[in-house]
């Protein structure tokens, strides 16, 4: 069966949206113009603002869109932890992909720093932190660890924090953040320390 109008109106538009995205981390959120969306993604330049009230309404859900993804992927991991030291670990690792320098880096540092200058964007990012966060706190409170909600806030923050600190400065590995996070976390100061062993 051929490809209806709509079809191939939901493919432009999808096809504009992994363009956005992909400029966005390429050149970063003030350099993207109608223009070069067109020519990247192979349309008219009307086609653009036909799909979309303005470029900057497209780079928000574009970029919205790469933020949620992310997120949701850590949902699934997230309800499989046993313990509070298998979320940390699952957080951690979550991050492996990302060494700062990649495009989902890229976009997500983009992204915030748009927020900074975008009420609605602000708004949009915002609500998706605070999502992730209340999910990252249901589970903490059903693994019993204390103050889950400020638990939780401080997690995805620190998560946030080393994504955006890897391409300035080496460190720490996965297992050396899994382990701090963890004391940290579960407020046991001699986990995987050794000490307090006889």
């Amino acid at each position: 069966m051929a490809p209806t109008t709509a079809d191939r109106g939901r493919e432009v538009r999808q096809r504009l949206l992994d363009t956005a995205a992909a400029l966005i981390a390429e050149r970063g959120w003030t350099a993207v113009s109608t223009r070069v969306l067109a020519e990247r993604a192979g349309v008219a330049a009307g086609v653009v603002h036909y799909h979309f009230g303005s470029v900057p309404a497209l780079l928000r859900e574009a970029a919205l869109a790469a933020v949620r993804g992310v997120l949701d992927r850590f949902g699934p991991a997230l309800a499989a932890a046993g313990t509070a030291d298998e979320l940390v670990a699952l957080l951690v690792s979550g991050l492996e992909p990302y060494d700062g320098t990649d495009p989902t880096s890229l976009l997500f540092a983009e992204t915030y720093l748009a927020a900074t200058r975008d009420e609605a964007l602000r708004a949009d990012l915002g609500e998706l932190v605070t999502s992730f966060r209340r999910l990252l706190a249901d589970r903490l409170a059903a693994l019993r660890v204390a103050a889950p909600e400020a638990t939780a806030a401080l997690l995805a923050a620190t998560v946030d924090g080393v994504m955006l600190h890897r391409p300035l400065v080496p460190g720490p590995t996965p297992d050396e953040a899994a382990t701090v996070l963890s004391r940290l976390v579960t407020g046991d100061a001699r986990r995987r320390t050794g000490k307090g062993r006889s």
